[in-house]
């Protein structure tokens, strides 16, 4: 980065303004009526620059998990085909109509921590014969205390929703199926059965010939691609050392067969910033053969955005704040916590290659998202549910334009959870549904994917705020560009809760000729949709004309994440 690109700026950011890395982030506003001003008299800047690419965005990026936990599976996604709710097949037909709408990628499935507790048998075949199942979650701490949970099948799996409804719902939506496998509880050789029943030709073994009966048989093979050997193996996937789960990891995906299908196995990753996880793996895996390698297409990594107690505990409890009813201190503390992801992506990106050389093995961060303490679920059987806000919303743009800008590194994401659960795109009960802010993100967002990520240079004042008494601070802008023919797609989030942020944007090399911008914002950062008022909270179109020299002036509202669509000439 030149200083040159930067000089425009003289003194006018002097007093605060921060220029930021080499991927730093802007965020622009738009300004009516258009005003000539001097870029002398702006306070932050982005530079787009297409001649500086840095992969193609992988759609996989936009990534989705269900998980049989709470009100994900049963009331979420499965209501059953003699239902009320209007369905398909026994799948929630108002989800799958907003699904298409975002047109997603890759749907995760059974798990999560469930799914090293799943037994795939029990989820095929008539239901009428299919055994219920102790759940995973049923002593989890975060369940009512009040004794206002009936038992149900958050708690005694059905195991109406098995692989064959899975991946019908996938088809609906337009996804390909992602299965996590059981490591802790179940051998290779069930794995091996259970690829067996997706991929072998129809006919051809006794599990294609199962797949094909049943209420909703499928003659033709699911051809599953992705494959998650375990879950979280480090803690409760099996509490397993590096090594340990290395060894684990070889004899699951030794000797597996294709049946035409090219497998992409994702091994389970660190726990956060664990990187003696991924060292202990990589290096013990390497001591192998580094050409185990070649097979391993992605390396699982989590991470939550939760703790806002300013820093007083560390307690996965009690550093958990309200979804709803929160602080502006806290409102930062969960952003900083998910623009930590960053730092994640490269430090793991870093010890991966320091065995595998040619990184053929990319990250895929299939669990993230806000986790916020309980109180503010829809229904009391939605264990983790939770409320979703504009914060919410802009943690969701300032993650996904991470992967964006990381697009050489990241070849999947799953936000947790898609519906009822944690930071979801859905929120429904019965016969009721609605989007939450995130879903709206996800929407604008997608113009992304399967378009080269370009580097794009901000500067912005940084944001000033009160933590625990003493002053602390946070990004102004952020963002993520992408190139399409002659379009580029600029993200921006102003993440600053009361400042709009004014904002000159150039494209080196190229004049922008037009521009359609969308907007979510809101003039409370609380605002979230409910099923009584499900449009509070809902982007908004614009349009703008680039001034003098091909260049644009956008003015960024507070709390806001904004989609530029810019035309080039």
């Amino acid at each position: 980065m030149t200083i040159e690109r930067r000089v425009f700026l003289g003194g006018a950011l002097a007093a605060g303004a921060t220029v930021l890395a080499k991927r730093a982030i802007a965020l622009p506003i738009f300004n009516r009526p258009r005003l000539a001003q001097s870029a002398r008299a702006l306070e932050s800047r982005i530079d787009i620059l297409i001649k500086e690419p840095i992969a193609n965005i992988n759609p996989d990026i936009y990534g989705h998990f269900a998980e049989h936990l709470g009100g994900v599976i049963y009331d979420g996604i499965w209501v059953g085909e003699k239902s009320k709710v209007p369905n398909t097949h026994g799948i929630r037909t108002a989800l799958v109509e907003a699904l298409r709408r975002i047109k997603p990628s890759v749907i995760r499935w059974p798990g999560g921590c469930f799914a090293d507790s799943y037994d795939w048998r029990d989820g095929i075949g008539p239901r009428s014969q299919r055994p219920r199942r102790t759940n995973f979650w049923l002593d989890a701490q975060e369940w009512p205390k009040n004794g206002t949970v009936p038992d149900g099948p958050w708690k005694y799996d059905t195991n109406h929703f098995g692989t064959n409804e899975f991946v019908r719902f996938c088809q609906l939506a337009g996804a390909q199926p992602y299965m996590a496998v059981n490591v802790r509880g179940l051998g290779a050789h069930e794995f091996y059965k259970w690829v067996e029943y997706c991929n072998s030709p129809a006919g051809s073994t006794t599990g294609a010939d199962v797949r094909a009966s049943g209420e909703m048989p499928s003659r033709d093979p699911f051809k599953v691609q992705f494959w998650g050997i375990g879950n979280e193996s480090w803690g409760c996937g099996g509490n397993l050392t590096p090594e340990e789960y290395s060894a684990e990891y070889r004899r699951f995906t030794a000797a597996m067969p294709g049946y035409g299908v090219p497998h992409k196995f994702i091994a389970s990753g660190a726990n956060g910033g664990d990187l003696n996880w991924t060292r202990g793996f990589f290096a013990r895996t390497a001591e192998k053969s580094a050409g185990l390698f070649n097979s391993l297409y992605g390396w699982g990594l989590h991470h939550y955005s939760w703790n806002v107690s300013l820093g007083k505990t560390n307690d996965w409890i009690a550093g958990k704040g309200d979804a709803v009813d929160f602080d502006a201190a806290q409102y930062y503390e969960l952003l900083k916590a998910a623009a930590g992801v960053e730092n994640l992506i490269d430090q793991h990106w870093t010890v991966m290659g320091q065995y595998d050389r040619q990184h053929r093995v990319k990250l895929v961060v299939d669990e993230w998202g806000a986790w916020h303490k309980t109180g503010s679920q829809l229904d009391p059987t939605h264990l983790l549910g939770q409320q979703s806000t504009m914060r919410d919303a802009v943690l969701a743009g300032l993650t996904l334009d991470i992967f964006n800008r990381h697009a050489d590194k990241v070849v999947m994401g799953n936000i947790a959870q898609l519906i009822n659960c944690l930071q979801s795109l859905f929120l429904a009960h019965e016969d009721k549904f609605v989007l939450t802010p995130t879903f709206h993100v996800f929407e604008m967002y997608s113009a992304h994917p399967g378009s080269q990520s370009v580097r794009a240079e901000f500067v912005s004042p940084r944001v000033s705020y009160t933590r625990d008494d003493k002053p602390a601070d946070f990004q102004g802008l952020a963002g993520s560009a992408s190139l399409n023919g002659k379009q580029v797609t600029l993200t921006v989030v102003n993440s600053d809760l009361t400042a709009p942020r004014e904002t000159e944007i150039a494209v080196a090399g190229a004049s922008i000729s037009s521009c359609q911008a969308r907007v979510l914002s809101a003039t409370d950062v609380h605002a979230h949709n409910s099923f009584e008022h499900p449009n509070v909270l809902a982007p908004r179109d614009e349009t703008g004309s680039p001034g003098a020299g091909g260049k644009l002036v956008f003015r960024f509202a507070p709390a806001s994440v904004t989609r530029l669509q810019l035309v080039l000439v």
